[in-house]
């Protein structure tokens, strides 16, 4: 089992993930947001949404399921509403461009919503609604996965019925966007995959195999038949998913659970953008914002060692460590990008080991 730890700085990672992607035929411009988009999640300590996604994207790009270079199609569109198809390209460069729309939007009508049908992987919620807040707004987003990929069983069940169906939400203060981006299961399905690569084993209250046991061991959830991830918070987290589920796949036109035969596993996006100069005023709204904040900062902790978090404190605080200290990846994530680099013919950056 993989024990060893590769520690890379991320000026070193995001070229060589670059390389990779345009070595596969992707034009350089998207292989550097793809590759940012990927490093960025690694800095901030989500590995499930990191570099281990690199050689996932090459698969799907190789059998169509994710195509390069295509345009984000705008379906229909009104002064407050945009629709769109994103033909397969990639999650994070279609974001830009809804992103992109929406703003404008958002800002002429008070609030502006859109849709993305057949998008790829969009990696972490939290790096669109904290773009959006770094602009003033506050954004609300889900994805669901076109109804193919079904990880979730409804408590007491022993077959997936949803996906992890997460839920983003970024609003700005005075201070640095206040991110709150979490899946309705207990953990990203991309947790589970990395543990499995990294030859770890998974924390009690994550999974059931197929006959409904707790197991611990991520190889569960991809065997035949698979195991399940368990709901965050039972009925509510089934049920706060399965309404997600809902909202993105059947307001985007996308799927959910069960898709027709023959569709793609790949993103549906909801994102809803609000101005808050547009209600009662962006000071007023930022007074609240860093207000609560601060109050709930000032919370005096049960355990002095243990101070109060807010949602995104613990990422942003990672992200500083590995920008000072380096990128860790597990030895299997690593192994896995150094075969790529030598099928592609891509020099490999040099990193350290430690066990």
């Amino acid at each position: 089992m993989p024990t060893n730890t590769v520690t890379i700085s991320a000026d070193s990672l995001r070229p060589f993930a670059a390389a990779l992607f345009q070595a596969a035929g992707i034009s350089a411009a998207e292989s550097k947001i793809v590759a940012d988009s990927l490093v960025e999640s690694n800095l901030c300590g989500h590995e499930s949404h990191g570099v281990v996604r690199v050689r996932e994207y090459l698969d799907f790009l190789a059998r169509g399921a994710v195509r390069a270079n295509v345009e984000l199609q705008v379906l229909s569109q009104t002064a407050s509403l945009v629709v769109c198809d994103g033909q397969l390209g990639f999650g994070q460069i279609q974001m830009h461009r809804l992103i992109e729309l929406l703003q404008p939007m958002a800002r002429e009508q008070g609030l502006a919503c859109g849709t993305i049908r057949r998008c790829g992987h969009v990696g972490r919620l939290g790096e669109w609604v904290e773009r959006l807040a770094q602009n003033k707004l506050a954004g609300l987003m889900s994805v669901n996965d076109n109804g193919v990929l079904m990880c979730v069983a409804p408590p007491g069940g022993k077959q997936a019925r949803i996906s992890t169906n997460p839920l983003a939400i970024g609003v700005p203060t005075n201070a640095e966007p206040l991110v709150l981006d979490i899946s309705t299961s207990m953990v990203a399905n991309g947790k589970i995959r990395v543990a499995q690569i990294a030859g770890q084993t998974c924390p009690d209250g994550w999974l059931l195999d197929a006959n409904g046991q707790p197991t611990n061991d991520p190889s569960t959830r991809f065997a035949d038949p698979p195991g399940t991830i368990l709901p965050m918070g039972g009925y509510k987290g089934f049920g706060l998913g399965l309404m997600l589920d809902i909202l993105t796949g059947g307001l985007s036109g996308g799927f959910c659970p069960p898709a027709p035969a023959g569709e793609f596993e790949c993103n549906n996006v909801l994102l809803i953008a609000f101005d808050p100069a547009r209600f009662d005023g962006l000071n007023h709204f930022i007074s609240q914002s860093q207000g609560l904040s601060d109050f709930v900062r000032e919370t005096p902790p049960a355990e002095d060692s243990n101070p109060i978090r807010l949602p995104n404190d613990r990422s942003r605080q990672t992200r500083q460590t590995r920008l000072a200290h380096g990128i860790p990846l597990d030895e299997g994530t690593w192994s896995q990008l150094v075969a790529l680099a030598d099928r592609l013919e891509i020099s490999v950056p040099t990193m350290t080991i430690a066990q």
